[in-house]
């Protein structure tokens, strides 16, 4: 019974860990890409926890998008 237990909390605590990694992976991208809009990237990436990581992939290809056209070209 104590093993179940055991096995039960490990893996509640490995999903909740895959959970914020995926949450938080967009953000760590845009920071590190210097991406003009990394603070919005990264709530974004919150954001799409609460829906179900419904437009997660958009936010994910927002980071590692290029911005052209800013004011500093």
């Amino acid at each position: 019974m104590v093993f179940a237990w055991l096995v039960f909390i490990t893996m509640i605590l490995a999903f909740v860990a895959i959970l914020v990694f995926i949450a938080a992976w967009p953000g760590r991208v845009a920071r590190q890409r210097q991406h003009p809009y990394a603070d919005a990237i990264a709530v974004g990436g919150w954001v799409t926890l609460l829906t179900g990581f419904v437009l997660w992939p958009l936010v994910l290809i927002w980071a590692y998008a290029t911005p052209t056209g800013t004011a500093d070209s």
